[in-house]
Order: structure tokens, then sequence, then C-alpha cells
């Protein structure tokens, strides 16, 4: 794996082929797609986001900006990045994207009922900060 710089025609490849998975807990959050669109497009405009590359092809985009000293993101990812594959180079980007951040701690919301989800963030590093009605909030503490 690898990435780049995201781009405005990495978004559109992304959702356009986009995982249920993730459609489903957009909704579960009470988003629309093109609220998440636009989300992602403003980080992107501001060069914060990046395209995760599977043997060259975008299968993911991670978007972050700060708030309340913590940096949030934003995640959306074609089927095929689900695998075991991806967890070491996620480990180690997710690292990265905090020290373009300034080592704050990274808070990543899930509206997810999986159970690999929680055992994913965990072999990333994260642990639960907080549960709410649908959502689990992970915090990455700073490196």
């Amino acid at each position: 794996m690898d990435y780049r710089t995201a781009t405005i025609a990495d978004l559109a490849a992304i959702f356009r082929d986009l995982a249920l998975r993730m459609a489903d807990q957009y909704a579960t959050a009470g988003l629309n797609i093109d609220e998440v669109k636009d989300e992602f497009l403003m980080c992107l405009k501001e060069g914060r986001g990046h395209t995760l590359l599977k043997d060259g092809r975008p299968v993911a985009l991670i978007a972050w900006r700060e708030a309340e000293h913590a940096a949030q993101t934003a995640f959306a990812a074609h089927e095929s990045f689900f695998s075991r594959s991806t967890v070491r180079f996620c480990k180690k980007h997710i690292r990265h994207i905090q020290a373009l951040c300034g080592n704050l701690q990274i808070h990543s919301y899930s509206w997810s009922d999986r159970p690999e989800v929680v055992k994913w963030f965990s072999v990333l590093g994260f642990k639960e900060r907080e549960r709410g009605k649908g959502f689990i909030v992970f915090e990455l503490d700073p490196a």
C-alpha cells in the first residue's frame, strides 16, 4: 500500500464504488452522501486528505481536521480496502497524519456495529474514549 495527496478525482472514484458498510455508517450518523462528500471536499481543498492506494489504485480516503485540541478523521473506502494486509500500513500512516497535525490526539468516530471495528482500532493503537447512542469515539494518544 501507498498514499498520495487526495484529489477531487480520487473522491469521485471512492464514492463511485463506496463500500456498503461505509454508506451504512454515514446513514446511521444521520448524514447523506452529499454531506459526506462536502466534508471531504473541504478537507481536500485545504490539503488535509490522503488517498490510500492498493496496487496503484485508489481504495480509500482519509481526511482530517483539527477541533478542540485533537485531530478528527473522516474515512471512506471501497470494500477491497478491508483486509488484513492494510492494517500494518494504516498503523504507520495514522501516526504520519498525527505528526502532520502537530502530534495532537486523534479522535475517530465509528457508527459501525461490526465486532471487528473495535479490534481494528485497537490494533492501530486507539483506545475507546466514549460511547454514545450508536457510536464509539476512539482516541489515539500522541506519539
